[in-house]
């Protein structure tokens, strides 16, 4: 099939808006969903060399860290990370400096973010 000059116009102009939804769509999307503050903080982009340790370490520079998980295959012969993980501090305090302080920070990397996990019950 071939292009007209205007056929063509048309059609990006109209498959443009697809692209254009704005960031804060998605933001709102994510805001509107209000997780309760938690001692323990869900981290998401880890890249596949961040190990149990090295997570710990990077929260530890915010509280005192009861336990660093990062969540593994199961079903792979060598534990592939699934690029997410979790974070849990002794008190809410702590928690909430190692949200702040670790949001958007590179690991190993990344880019990596994070929230306080949801509940187990509402999963």
């Amino acid at each position: 099939m071939a292009w007209r000059s205007g056929s063509l116009r048309r059609f990006l102009s109209t498959a443009s808006s697809l692209f254009d939804r704005p960031l804060s769509a998605t933001k709102a999307a994510r805001v509107t969903e209000q997780i309760p503050p938690s001692t323990t903080l869900f981290v998401s982009g880890l890249s596949g060399r961040t190990t149990n340790q090295k997570l710990r370490e990077a929260f530890a520079n915010f509280g005192d860290v009861i336990q660093a998980k990062v969540v593994t295959d199961r079903s792979s012969l060598s534990s592939h990370s699934k690029g997410y993980g979790f974070v849990r501090y002794s008190n809410l305090e702590d928690a909430e400096k190692g949200m702040e302080g670790m949001d958007g920070q590179f690991l190993d990397g990344r880019v990596i973010f994070t929230e306080y996990a949801k509940p187990k019950d509402t999963l």
